[in-house]
C-alpha cells in the first residue's frame, strides 16, 4: 500500500438484529479478522492501525469493534460475556463462513473460543498475550490490579500508570496516547460498561463462579482448536505473564509460540516489525494440503 489507511476511509457500519456493529476495512484478499483486547479507551483501531499497512497488502483486513467499548453498539449482557456472540453475528452479517483471526488478549481468547466453538469458521489462528492459564505467576497480575485501580478511581494518573504497566518501553505511552485513551475510557456509557468488566466486585464475582460452576474453562478446552495457531508473547508482559503460554503451547494440537524480547503486552506495537514479519510468515504458509 502506498498509503496508511485512514480512520474515516477503512470505518464501516453492520446493522444486525442487535445493534449496529462498527469495524475498520483495509485491503483485498483472504479474509482476516482482527479482534481487539480490552481495557481503559481501548478500539480495536487503536489496537492494529499500525498494522493495518503491512497486513492489507495480502488480505482483506476486518478489525471489529466489539460491543461495550464505546464504538458499536451496546448490548445487554457482560461486554467480555457478549463477544464471541458479535464476532459470530459479524462474520455472518458479512457472509464470511471460513477466515484467519488475530485476537489481541481478551480478543485472543475469543477467537479461541470462537476456534473451539466453530471449527470450520477459522484456518488459522493468531493471539496475542492473554490467552492460558497462570502457572506459576498470580491471577491478578500488576496490569490487572492497575486496571481494577483506574476503574475503581478513574484519575489520569492511574490511567498512565495503568498504560505504562502495558509495555516495556515507558516512551510509548506519549501524551497523544494518554489523551485519546483518557477521552474514550471517561465516557460516562464506556467507564459504567468497564465497571462491569474490571472493578474489584466484579473481579471478585467472576473468581467464586469460577470455583463453583462445573463448566469447562475454555483452557481446557485447547485440544479441540483444529486451527493452526501461532501463540505470540512479549517476555515482559506484566500483564498476563509469559508462563501463560505454557499450557496453551504444549495442549493445542497445532500451536506454536513465539516470544519477543524487550516486549509488553502490546506485541503488534511495541515490537510491530516483527510481529508483522512473524505472523505475516506464519498466515501465509501452505501445509501439506495446499492451504
Amino acid at each position: 500500500m502506498t498509503t496508511d489507511p485512514s480512520h474515516q476511509d477503512t470505518l464501516r457500519e453492520l446493522a444486525t438484529d442487535r445493534g449496529v456493529l462498527r469495524y475498520h476495512e483495509a485491503g483485498q484478499g483472504p479474509p482476516l479478522l482482527l479482534l481487539h483486547g480490552s481495557g481503559p479507551g481501548v478500539t480495536g483501531w487503536r489496537n492494529y492501525r499500525g498494522n493495518l499497512p503491512a497486513l492489507a497488502e495480502h488480505f482483506r483486513c476486518l478489525v471489529l469493534e466489539f460491543p461495550g467499548f464505546g464504538v458499536s453498539d451496546p448490548v445487554d449482557g457482560h461486554p467480555m460475556a457478549t463477544a464471541l456472540d458479535s464476532a459470530v453475528r459479524f462474520l455472518d452479517g458479512l457472509g464470511l463462513d471460513r477466515v484467519r483471526v488475530i485476537g489481541n488478549s481478551m480478543g485472543g481468547i475469543v477467537a479461541t473460543r470462537l476456534a473451539i466453538e466453530h471449527p470450520d469458521r477459522v484456518e488459522r489462528l493468531v493471539t496475542i498475550g492473554g490467552m492460558g492459564k497462570n502457572l506459576w505467576s498470580t491471577d491478578t497480575s500488576e496490569g490487572i490490579n492497575l486496571l481494577m485501580e483506574f476503574t475503581e478511581n478513574p484519575t489520569r494518573e492511574a490511567l498512565v500508570r495503568w498504560l505504562r504497566s502495558m509495555v516495556h518501553d515507558p516512551a510509548l505511552v506519549t501524551e497523544e496516547l494518554i489523551e485519546e485513551r483518557w477521552a474514550q475510557a471517561t465516557e460516562p456509557a464506556t467507564l459504567a460498561a468497564a465497571r462491569r468488566m474490571y472493578g474489584r466486585a466484579a473481579f471478585a464475582a467472576r473468581a467464586a463462579a469460577a470455583r463453583t460452576s462445573d463448566a469447562t474453562p475454555y483452557w481446557a478446552e485447547l485440544h479441540r482448536v483444529k486451527a493452526p495457531t501461532l501463540l505470540t508473547w512479549g517476555r515482559d508482559d506484566r500483564v498476563s505473564p509469559v508462563d501463560m503460554s505454557v499450557l496453551p503451547m504444549r495442549t493445542l494440537p497445532k500451536g506454536e509460540l513465539h516470544v519477543f524480547p524487550d516486549c509488553g503486552h502490546w506485541v503488534m506495537i511495541e515490537q510491530k516489525a516483527a510481529f508483522e514479519s512473524a505472523v505475516l510468515a506464519f498466515l501465509t504458509r501452505t501445509d501439506e494440503n495446499g492451504r
